[in-house]
């Protein structure tokens, strides 16, 4: 498994899924279908991301 960092290249808005999806060997695409579905239905993955957003560091 990948270290958790948000890449520079092919992130859409901070890279959070990305990373996700880097880090545990996903599809990317899922993790993105995933986090839209349950942000319309829970609206709790928007915390999380907002949270992953800042945690996550970033590639150099």
């Amino acid at each position: 498994m990948n270290a958790l960092v948000r890449p520079q290249n092919g992130r859409w808005i901070a890279g959070v899924c990305l990373a996700v999806a880097n880090r545990f060997g996903w599809n990317v695409t899922l993790i993105r279908i995933l986090t839209v579905v349950a942000m319309i239905f829970f609206g709790l993955p928007l915390w999380i991301y907002i949270l992953l957003w800042i945690l996550v560091p970033s590639e150099r």
